[in-house]
């Protein structure tokens, strides 16, 4: 990647590192078929995870820098076998029945226990791969994490996008991200990405109380 490239929009954030990331867009049910694969939508932080050597660096969203927020994440990606990246993904902290809890990461309480589910690979030993198929992306992810740690896969199911979405609502989670196995990384609002959201999870009732 040419990390020398500003991003537009973002005038103040580090040019070096930021890129504004993927949004799904809303959809009410989850789409089917063989292009699509179907991740858990975790109730958490969106985290990019930029490394440059020894340096590790992480951003939210809207690009602000949480690099001394979450010590496991730092120290995990600095460990990684690869030097150069740029990782996708949520930042979560888990209850003790393995599920995220939001409440938890918002307290601010569990920040050593917060840990990463990567998702997306967007460069690697320097590479811009944005424009690679996700399949290929993924593939590469895969390789670079070592999942005992803090910074995880995310894993997917390749199957009826209906039946993980089920499960995910018996569970009491948020939702799934369903997305299309051939896409690139753009930036911004993305159909390419679908999202569908669980209308009982702690998520959609903060949404209604207008919590957080």
């Amino acid at each position: 990647m040419d990390w020398s490239t500003p991003p537009h929009r973002r005038p103040a954030v580090s040019p070096s590192v930021f890129v504004d990331p993927c949004v799904p867009t809303l959809a009410k049910v989850p789409p089917t078929g063989p292009a699509w694969i179907h991740e858990i939508k975790h109730d958490g932080y969106r985290m990019l995870v930029w490394r440059e050597g020894e340096r590790v660096r992480l951003f939210t969203r809207r690009g602000f820098d949480w690099t001394d927020r979450y010590p496991w994440i730092v120290h995990s990606a600095a460990k990684l076998r690869v030097n150069r990246f740029l990782i996708d993904g949520e930042a979560v902290v888990c209850g003790d029945d393995g599920v995220s809890d939001f409440g938890m990461l918002h307290s601010r309480d569990h920040d050593a226990s917060v840990f990463l589910y990567a998702f997306d690979l967007l460069a690697m030993d320097g590479v811009d791969i944005r424009g690679e198929r996700l399949d290929d992306r993924r593939t590469k992810l895969r390789y670079l994490l070592d999942d005992r740690d803090g910074v995880r896969f995310s894993d997917h199911h390749s199957g009826d996008g209906s039946v993980m979405f089920r499960k995910a609502c018996e569970m009491g989670l948020e939702g799934i991200v369903s997305k299309r196995r051939d896409a690139p990384y753009r930036s911004g609002r993305s159909k390419t990405w679908l999202k569908v959201k669980n209308p009982a999870s702690p998520a959609m009732r903060r949404l209604e109380d207008a919590e957080w």
